[in-house]
């Protein structure tokens, strides 16, 4: 079983871990774009192409499913991605937990980039999924950079400032980035304060990585004893983790893996799939 993950940066590592948590034995391919990151600043078309150029570089490799670890290319290229790629691949996007966090009542915020916060997108989610509750958000400003260079000041910085904008009665914070749930434990501790109720963050790692197991008809195996190996894409050409992915323990978890490099399959053969 192979799975491709995709994403501008190194948001997809969060999305990853959870599949190689859930199938160690997965052969797994981690296409991203740093010629042209960031995605968000871009026009929705042109978002679109710089994103079915990276599916078609891990296409090549035959995946079984690819997943699009990445709000922004959810929102502005996932129908592109599937006209292009379904059904002879399955694509999965990544959509903000709203409905699961807001399943207790709330009150909930929603921590998202600046460009998503209060966007037509973010607030339909919110209509559909959180209707009569109450929900904030919340603009991170320069956390999803900070995170992709792996800067711990200025994730810090990142982190405090949007923790000051979270209401103290909040239950519950989506993290509406993925790049957000490589700094959970940072998050969740900065809006840990005396007389503020307990607060659950809600991800979308484990939940897109179950999702992807159930389009292929697959079944998790978490103890399986094989070990699938790690291919790294970079703007379409084969690279290895950066630096900065190494700084995160789902970074070091995909990099421990003893799988070794797997060979890159004929084009010919993974258009046939």
């Amino acid at each position: 079983m192979r799975i491709a993950l995709m994403d501008a940066g190194i948001g997809l590592l969060a999305a990853a871990a959870a599949m190689r948590r859930l199938r160690p034995d997965a052969d797994l391919v981690l296409a991203s774009d740093p010629d042209g990151m960031p995605w968000g600043p871009r026009t929705p078309a042109d978002l679109a192409e710089r994103a079915l150029a990276v599916a078609g570089a891990a296409a090549a490799y035959g995946p079984d499913a690819l997943i699009v670890a990445c709000n922004t290319a959810t929102v502005h290229a996932l129908p592109a991605l599937r006209a292009r790629f379904e059904p002879r691949l399955p694509v999965i996007g990544t959509v903000p937990a709203v409905k699961p966090a807001a399943a207790g009542g709330g009150p909930v915020a929603v921590w998202a980039t600046p460009a998503t916060t209060g966007s037509r997108y973010q607030r339909a989610l919110i209509d559909e999924f959180a209707a009569g509750v109450r929900v904030t958000e919340v603009p991170c400003a320069g956390l999803s950079d900070a995170v992709e260079r792996a800067d711990g000041e200025a994730v810090e910085r990142a982190i405090a400032a949007a923790a000051a904008r979270t209401p103290t009665n909040v239950r519950a914070v989506v993290l509406g980035c993925t790049h957000y749930e490589l700094v959970a434990e940072q998050v969740g501790a900065a809006l840990r304060h005396p007389g503020r109720p307990p607060v659950v963050l809600y991800g979308t790692a484990d939940a897109v990585a179950a999702q992807a197991m159930r389009r292929i008809g697959a079944r998790p195996a978490p103890g399986s004893p094989a070990a699938g190996t790690l291919r790294v894409v970079h703007s379409g050409r084969p690279a290895a983790l950066p630096a900065a992915a190494l700084t995160y323990p789902e970074g070091r978890l995909l990099h421990a893996a003893p799988g070794g490099p797997a060979p890159v399959p004929d084009r010919r053969s993974a258009r046939a799939r």
